[in-house]
């Protein structure tokens, strides 16, 4: 059974691709919203119809997807140094008001401020400005919106990070970095052979993955600045899996040189390789939980494949996931209390949701074949592919679900990327 797993998660999903491709833009449909929804007003900014892209609009698209927030327009414009009535504003039902301005400078850029104003308390809560070529006039946006959200809500906001995901058409495969929202999509690499298996750096600068160029999967680190590669991994047999520990200095490994598939460390260089696991069974997609002291992996020892964790120095293994008998892709929570995995139960491939703390399971889709699930970096909501030519994400709560879709072709193995510094 679990041998079927393998070829399902490394062959089929590669090289199953079969719709056409053209440069894809994902869509982003929203549907549900958290259990408190707050009511901010958001002015149009003064002076920002002379940029290329609207902030506001970035803003209240981010925060709306979020299902957190009920978004108020104003109507009108409102700089950051506008006097506020916040008494009018509590009576229109807004808990928050946001404001600014934005600037065209000499140079070619802008000059972006905002203001964040609490109407209950009447008072300010944060505001700050940047200045932003006009090509980084999203990620401004994004910025002030990932501020937002942690003002409001007491978590950090992750509209300004990225993600990365594998797409196919014909023969092409390309590896892509966009947006958290599916905006500004990038080309990382294109070959005529599969992609799979992309993984982040934890500094965001570097992408791991499997190529099977080399007519056999072979595990590459690539910097996304310089587009320079190095291979990590190109052991007999399958190279694959690779996942990076939390201070970049090590992968984790799937790798079949000894016969049965186990699991490895590797420096980051490809320098150092140690094996984990040692068993007659198939142990792979290994996973560092964020604190680097334990590795979740995929083990089929009990019989089926369920998720184990061991020591990030190897040794004995404890079982995590008890109900169904098939439980694969684990992905730990940053704050380690929460296991996401793929679980088949009457025939359906379902994202579920481990507490780790005591024990309750969550299922988060009513899809059926859904793939590769990973945690945004603030731990809030889980991306992961379901059925061709689309990506979801939901909140771990279950509450908030996005649908990103392509008419362009398909899309798989989405990677959620780290905060950037």
């Amino acid at each position: 059974m679990i041998k079927n797993l393998f070829s399902r998660t490394f062959v089929i999903l590669a090289i199953g691709f079969t719709a056409t491709f053209a440069q894809a833009q994902l869509r982003v449909e929203t549907t549900g919203v958290g259990a408190t929804q707050i009511p901010v007003a958001i002015a149009g900014f003064a002076d920002e119809t002379i940029a290329p892209q609207q902030i506001t609009a970035i803003i209240k698209a981010d925060l709306a997807r979020s299902g957190y927030f009920k978004i108020i327009d104003t109507g009108n414009t409102m700089s950051e140094t506008t006097s506020v009535n916040y008494g009018e504003w509590k009576s229109r039902g807004a808990d928050a008001l946001v404001v600014g301005s934005v600037q065209r400078l000499a140079d070619g850029r802008y000059d972006i401020r905002y203001r964040l104003m609490d109407t209950v308390k009447a008072s300010n809560l944060s505001g700050f400005g940047q200045v932003a070529a006009p090509d980084r006039l999203r990620v401004a946006g994004h910025k002030i919106a990932d501020d937002i959200y942690e003002k409001l809500l007491g978590v950090r906001g992750a509209f300004s990070t990225r993600v990365a995901y594998v797409t196919k058409a014909g023969n092409e495969y390309r590896l892509e970095v966009a947006d958290a929202d599916g905006e500004g999509t990038q080309v990382a690499l294109r070959s005529n052979e599969p992609i799979i298996s992309p993984s982040w750096s934890p500094d965001g600068t570097k992408v791991a993955y499997v190529s099977f160029e080399a007519k056999k999967p072979v595990v590459y680190v690539q910097d996304l600045t310089s587009r320079q590669r190095t291979v990590v991994a190109n052991h007999r047999g399958n190279n694959s899996a690779p996942s990076w520990s939390p201070d970049g200095s090590r992968l984790a490994l799937a790798l079949s040189r000894s016969g049965y598939t186990q699991v490895y460390v590797v420096n980051a260089d490809g320098s150092g390789l140690r094996q984990l696991t040692n068993s007659n069974g198939i142990e792979t997609e290994p996973q560092f939980s964020a604190d680097g002291q334990y590795i979740y992996f995929t083990s089929d020892r009990s019989g089926g494949p369920q998720v184990y964790r061991m020591s990030a120095n190897g040794g004995e293994a404890q079982r995590v996931t008890f109900n169904g008998s098939y439980n694969i892709s684990p992905r730990v929570a940053q704050d380690g209390k929460t296991l996401a995995y793929i679980s088949r139960r009457d025939g359906r491939f379902q994202l579920y949701a481990l507490d780790l703390t005591n024990g309750q399971e969550l299922r988060l889709s009513d899809s059926t074949k859904d793939e590769s699930p990973s945690f945004s970096p603030n731990g809030k909501y889980i991306m992961y592919a379901t059925g061709r030519g689309s990506l979801a994400v939901v909140s771990v709560d279950g509450r908030v679900r996005h649908r990103l879709t392509t008419q362009a072709g398909d899309i798989r193995e989405p990677t959620w990327g780290p905060f950037m510094k």
